[in-house]
């Protein structure tokens, strides 16, 4: 197209300038097949960084939990270092090694922490390997039921007030032996105890 059809097409534009290697049909060509290659390959780059997510940092899991009775803690353990410690309430008769159904008392000894619960009645909870083989044998040579079903968990679904579960729970032993910690800490348990780590519960 000439160059006076062009302006007449763009009224109030001014002169056009065609480059010189332009009017070559050759050459126009070449560039064409360049553009052709070129664009799809930014696009793709482009779009891809666009949607590309951010990774999340993996959590990595202690070796293992360290509870100590008497001083009411938790311990998580990396590396023989504390990575983090807890305040925690204990079955209501906190004194002594569990020996019984219902003595209402939380383990002592090497236990391992199996498996777990999201659906549980106390937020989230993981489960203690309680009774082992010596706990039943005491047991039954006792002529009673060891129980089980110790967790480590959080507070009780019903509660719908921080204020309520802080006067009624906090700082006083009220599970049925199980070791109990807030939700917010709870959630950070359950992201850093793998199954199959091992807890030890000291008097």
């Amino acid at each position: 197209m000439p160059r006076s059809s062009i302006r007449h097409l763009l009224p109030g534009v001014g002169p056009v300038r065609v480059w010189p290697w332009t009017r070559h049909p050759s050459a126009r060509t070449k560039l064409l097949l360049v553009l052709l290659v070129i664009l799809p390959v930014l696009l793709v780059q482009l779009g891809g960084c666009a949607s590309r997510p951010i990774p999340t940092p993996e959590v990595t899991a202690v070796d293992r939990v360290l509870v100590r009775k008497g001083q009411r803690k938790m311990q998580l353990i990396r590396d023989n270092e504390v990575y983090r410690e807890y305040r925690i309430s204990l079955g209501q008769n906190p004194i002594g090694h569990k020996v019984q159904e219902g003595d209402q008392r939380t383990p002592e000894g090497h236990y391992i922490l199996d498996w777990r619960n999201p659906n549980s009645n106390f937020h989230r909870s993981i489960h203690i390997s309680y009774p082992n083989e010596m706990d039943r044998a005491v047991a039954r040579a006792l002529g009673v039921s060891p129980g089980g079903m110790i967790m480590i968990h959080g507070r009780p679904n019903w509660l719908t007030s921080e204020r309520l579960a802080r006067a009624e729970y906090d700082g006083r032993d009220w599970t049925n032996g199980c070791i109990a910690v807030t939700n917010e800490e709870m959630d950070e348990v359950w992201r850093l105890v793998r199954d199959g780590t091992p807890i030890q519960i000291l008097p």
